[in-house]
């Protein structure tokens, strides 16, 4: 399995001056703007870093997930959530020739942790053999910060405020901060039976 994000999170999408709020920024002088790199570069790291911990695409963007075989052949877990659409399902053949799956042939299972691709009827179409099948979905809760759920944003800010004020800091990685780990613990995934379904 392969997933790439093919788009990221606009500049305009992210909480530049909530962060600034947060960390009490002063503002009216001159260098206002000295510390936008370092704001948001403190923000990206914080939203991928919670994204990785939960298993969600906090704002909407496009995702490809490559796989060479399905899991279950009727219906194929994807691997973030929340998940509004899929694009395009195409199977690949081992010498690179595509083809494009119908829409009318899948369809998507909405899900809080594990949104699914379905096979509609019986079966999702058979992967080509030593070939691959490519799904390109959009992920995320909405394409504004407002869309976030409010425990998800607290928990954005905050840890992008640790980021900022330990950004000299030399050492090894630390773990989330207990607020922080607190406030996205209902948003983490919970496997059971080695990730397969009950």
């Amino acid at each position: 399995m392969m997933l790439t994000e093919l788009s990221t999170v606009p500049l305009a999408a992210l909480p530049m001056q909530g962060l600034r709020d947060h960390l009490r920024l002063g503002t009216g002088f001159s260098d206002d703007g000295m510390q936008d790199g370092l704001i948001e570069s403190s923000l990206r790291a914080a939203i991928a870093a919670i994204e990785g911990r939960i298993g969600k695409a906090l704002l909407s963007r496009s995702f490809r997930l490559v796989l060479t075989a399905w899991r279950d052949p009727a219906a194929q877990a994807l691997p973030l959530a929340p998940v509004s659409s899929i694009a395009s399902v195409t199977l690949v053949e081992a010498g690179g020739a595509t083809q494009v799956v119908a829409p009318a042939r899948y369809r998507l299972r909405l899900d809080r942790h594990r949104p699914r691709l379905e096979g509609v009827g019986l079966l999702l179409p058979t992967v080509p053999g030593d070939g691959q099948v490519e799904i390109v979905f959009t992920a995320g809760f909405g394409a504004s910060w407002a869309s976030l759920p409010g425990d998800l944003a607290q928990a954005v800010l905050m840890l992008a405020a640790q980021f900022y004020e330990t950004r000299h800091e030399v050492g090894g990685a630390r773990a989330l901060p207990m607020t922080v780990q607190a406030l996205i613990e209902t948003w983490r995934n919970i496997r059971v039976l080695g990730g397969r379904e009950a």
